[in-house]
């Protein structure tokens, strides 16, 4: 059976395959970047799961594949919830991590640091013939104050997951995929795969 992965983004990509694939024999996980090109959806969405279902609707209806999307991002608790859906354009365009990482260190500069709880929040929705579902998964912890780690994207090298010392970026693959919002989420949709 294949699977399209909504994505270009290379490490989402591996980590579905690590995670998803195993679980479910003669599984194959394809990305963007394997099916003829289409225009992709923006992300206009409020909320996580509406925006994964965008991409999942929109990947189905293109390829015609059982589609899997996610997104993903941080919520700051000093930030009321931010940048939330918007965490890949925090500063102000898509896809620079430095630029977000150092806004968001900015605008914590005078937070106390009992006060930098966050979590990373996913919502992964799968569009196929046979209907929608939408999973979600939640890894709460904290903020530091300068990146630590190059495993990653994002945020992680200034989060770290609830009763670890290590940020995201410190932790290996098995690790990071063992406790993350997107491993949470991807463990629950297998059952709808399936």
């Amino acid at each position: 059976m294949r699977v399209l992965l909504a994505s270009r983004n290379a490490k989402k990509l591996a980590e579905m395959r690590r995670i998803v694939a195993p679980r479910i024999p003669h599984l194959e996980v394809v990305g963007l970047d394997d099916v003829p090109a289409y225009g992709e959806v923006p992300e206009t969405g409020a909320t996580f799961a509406e925006n994964a279902l965008l991409k999942a609707r929109e990947g189905h209806r293109h390829t015609g594949l059982p589609t899997v999307a996610d997104d993903s991002g941080l919520t700051v608790d000093a930030l009321n919830g931010m940048p939330g859906v918007l965490s890949a354009r925090w500063c102000g365009h898509h896809g620079d991590d430095g630029a977000n990482l150092r806004l968001v260190l900015g605008q914590l500069q005078d937070t106390p640091d009992e006060r930098l709880g966050a979590a990373f929040v996913c919502a992964v929705a799968l569009v196929g013939p046979d209907g929608e579902q939408v999973v979600h998964g939640t890894m709460p912890g904290h903020l530091i104050r300068r990146p630590r780690g190059t495993n990653g994207f994002g945020y992680d090298p200034i989060f770290v997951p609830e009763g670890f010392e290590l940020t995201s970026a410190e932790l290996d693959a098995e690790a990071k995929d063992a406790i993350s919002h997107r491993g949470q989420a991807l463990r629950a949709l297998v059952p709808y795969l399936q």
